[in-house]
């Protein structure tokens, strides 16, 4: 059995097209049409439906998808043991919330790099979503999402914490200090927010709706960076996690407010695919978060 075949083989099966598999590898599609066509051949078994362009996989292409990915990782676990002591090197695809995206870049990568110089990093922000489709199609090695405690079979988490969040304004706000605070009590005053339908925003959305209640925000953002500076100037509020505003409010710039009626539950999770091959590189990269990020 050749071992190319196989690879293209999860190709197709996670991208679910003989055209998209050939743009990713290289080949032209009659190739990959060819070589699927060979490992079918071989086993004796179809792998893939085609039905009017397009393409599904039959009960033992699924079953063939796990082997396939146990024997890729196999014999890339032999390739990496014959390097021996050869410096850690790899291209790897983290994607994150752009506040998780600042955080590692400002606090972390510096020394990451200085560490382990030969492993290059590709960040890529999205929300909670797309990040799993991204996982699903093997387009990321692994994801740090912001969201509801997320757990399903086909995930491995790495690592995982649960965040205290709050709702902030400025240090001078006419809040500032008050105790015992009700949501009715701001909840017409002016929100900056991160984009609706995004991480912890939904979580947020969906307490309030469980409440019949709707914040309707004069700006929406997904950078936070921005939403705490425009706060501390302003008499505007937010509702962010504690590690995004801790400095400013730290600093007297920035207030957690007292609100005692709204209680969110949101999760930091480090996740990658259970048959995503765990490469030197990769395994490097999740234990210098999970010692670094995680540990804060």
């Amino acid at each position: 059995m050749e071992l190319r075949n196989l690879i293209t083989f999860i190709h197709v099966a996670e991208v679910g097209s003989f055209t998209k598999a050939a743009l990713q590898l290289g080949y032209s599609q009659s190739t990959v049409s060819f070589q699927i066509k060979q490992l079918e051949e071989e086993l004796d078994c179809l792998l893939f439906e085609r039905i009017n362009h397009t393409i599904t996989l039959t009960e033992r292409g699924r079953e063939l998808v796990s082997y396939a990915h146990r024997i890729r990782a196999l014999t890339d676990e032999f390739k990496d043991s014959l390097e021996g002591e050869q410096d850690c090197h790899g291209h790897i695809h983290i994607v994150t919330p752009d506040s998780v995206c600042d955080e590692l870049l400002n606090s972390s990568y510096i020394d990451f790099h200085q560490k382990y110089p030969s492993i290059s990093i590709k960040f890529t922000t999205a929300d909670t979503t797309a990040m799993f489709d991204m996982l699903d199609h093997n387009e990321a090695d692994v994801i740090i999402t912001l969201d509801a405690h997320s757990y399903q079979n086909d995930y491995m988490i790495a690592k995982e914490e649960p965040l205290s969040a709050h709702f902030i304004a400025n240090a001078k706000s006419k809040f500032a200090g008050v105790k015992n605070l009700s949501i009715q009590d701001i909840i017409n005053e002016p929100f900056i927010l991160t984009e609706y339908g995004q991480g912890y925003r939904r979580v947020f959305d969906n307490e309030l709706a469980k409440k019949s209640l709707e914040i309707t925000p004069v700006l929406e953002i997904g950078r936070t960076d921005i939403i705490t500076s425009l706060i501390a100037q302003s008499d505007m509020i937010s509702f962010l996690p504690d590690f995004v505003t801790q400095k400013m409010v730290d600093a007297g710039i920035l207030c957690h407010l007292d609100v005692c009626d709204v209680s969110i539950d949101i999760w930091k999770q480090l996740i990658y695919h259970k048959n995503k091959w765990m490469s030197k590189s990769l395994k490097t990269l999740i234990d210098y978060i999970k010692q670094s990020e995680f540990s804060n």
